[in-house]
């Protein structure tokens, strides 16, 4: 061991020990607020934003709703959830891979929390990183393509162990992309017995009135 490791343990677990407080501040503001707040994690180009977009499009008749979208770089894809007519806001996290409790507070500095119903949040395309911070969200989603294979629950069980919910994506590929549903289902269930698990297509819509009511429970 070098002398620098103990070291790089020790801010880590100052940066988690000060994210855990900031969560747990957030999600008293949010309750006392009466906001429900659901957050979004998936690797890139599982099909986050457009999920979004679609839950985006049939929420805002319903429910006061707003966005929050974390990315390295751009603001695309709050472009493309702001076109629902939801209040968005775009994090850009630089080289960070992850969104933290501290960026949510900042992003929503001059909002009225009141004035809402529902905060969603779409954090940085990744499954490693966010499974460690909390956001103080009251749900935290974790996405899987049909396009990633049957095996991403097995090789990132710490998000999926994290989440309250597991979204199948892009179902309407299933069979184009060779997926086994029963054996994605399977490996889910493996890594954390008892999540529900969604199968949904934004493009054709299935599974997406189920999802919404989830979401906006």
């Amino acid at each position: 061991m070098t002398g620098t490791e103990p070291r790089l343990v020790e801010v880590r677990r100052n940066l988690l020990k000060d994210n855990d407080l900031r969560a747990r501040a957030l999600r008293q503001r949010f309750r006392t607020a009466g906001v429900r707040v659901v957050s979004v994690v998936s690797s890139p180009g599982a099909g986050k934003t457009t999920l979004l977009a679609a839950l985006l499009q049939n929420l805002t008749q319903q429910l006061r709703v707003a966005a929050l979208v974390g990315d390295l770089a751009t603001d695309n894809d709050a472009r493309r959830l702001a076109a629902s007519g939801a209040p968005t806001r775009q994090i850009t996290t630089g080289t960070v891979c992850h969104l933290e409790a501290r960026m949510i507070e900042q992003a929503l500095e001059g909002w009225e929390l009141a004035e809402l119903d529902l905060l969603l949040i779409e954090n940085v395309g990744n499954l490693v990183c966010p499974s460690a911070y909390d956001l103080g969200e009251d749900v935290r989603l974790v996405l899987a393509a049909v396009t990633e294979g049957e095996d991403k629950p097995l090789k990132y069980p710490t998000i999926f162990n994290t989440a309250d919910l597991a979204v199948i994506t892009k179902c309407d590929l299933a069979e184009a992309a060779g997926c086994d549903l029963d054996l994605l289902r399977h490996n889910i269930e493996a890594v954390r017995p008892g999540m529900p698990v969604r199968l949904v297509s934004a493009r054709s819509g299935l599974g997406m009135a189920e999802l919404q009511h989830a979401v906006a429970a």
